[in-house]
């Protein structure tokens, strides 16, 4: 089957700047769902794939989940991290931004090179169903602008698909809460810190990691969890 060709996508420097337009044309519009007016930088997108790259099994495949993949620049890093035999799932419910994941099956070089292994999926990622199972799941959602039953919800479902000893990597930018204190609505903030609280129940209970990565625009958090092997969970 042809890989369908996107007319706003060509590979180099122009193709990324389009992005990025975008990018951030939708994040103005949908900014809820978005949760950031820049897209992810390289050395986020690289940090996330740490457990693409470290597996128990260096020969055999894995599947990946990418939830919230937008124009692809965590994507595109995947694919280049992937080995022969890994699937991708991507995830993402705005028409546009899959629209556009599509097109990049075909013009991106470390996309279409594993375009057959990767199926692109516009819907909420809760919306998949618990038919299917994933080795890694790389999350770019925005928790922050999420209510905590949302969050929690999300985060259920990541672990209902997540195999035992899989990892799940999410991160959140630094500061969101301080400068929520300050400027937002008391509303937004106090959404922010319940939601807040979830994510750190997740992370004590799962958590194995955590990076600072300053060489992003914001700077931001990544968060690495692991689901116990089965019989393991205390």
């Amino acid at each position: 089957m042809a890989i369908p060709q996107s007319p706003h996508t060509p590979d180099g420097p122009g193709g990324r700047l389009r992005d990025a337009r975008l990018f951030v044309t939708q994040a103005v519009q949908t900014f809820r769902a978005t949760g950031a007016l820049v897209p992810s930088g390289p050395a986020l997108a690289h940090a996330l794939n740490r457990f693409v790259d470290e597996r128990p099994d260096p020969t055999a495949p894995i599947a990946i989940l990418e939830a919230g993949s937008g124009t692809g620049p965590v994507s595109r890093a995947i694919a280049a991290h992937m080995r022969p035999g890994d699937t991708l799932d991507l995830v993402d419910p705005n028409p546009r931004f899959a629209e556009h994941l599509r097109g990049l099956l075909g013009t991106d070089p470390d996309l279409s090179a594993v375009a057959d292994r990767v199926t692109v999926h516009e819907s909420l990622v809760t919306d998949l169903g618990t038919d299917r199972r994933f080795d890694v799941i790389v999350s770019g959602l925005p928790f922050a602008n999420f209510t905590a039953e949302e969050v929690q919800e999300i985060l259920d479902y990541y672990f209902a698909v997540l195999r035992p000893g899989g990892h799940l990597s999410f991160f959140g930018y630094l500061y969101t809460k301080q400068v929520k204190a300050i400027i937002a609505p008391r509303a937004d903030y106090l959404r922010q810190v319940r939601s807040g609280w979830v994510i750190e129940d997740w992370v004590r209970r799962y958590g194995i990691g955590r990076e600072r990565v300053l060489a992003n625009i914001p700077p931001a958090w990544i968060f690495h969890l692991r689901k116990p092997e089965e019989g393991t969970e205390s």
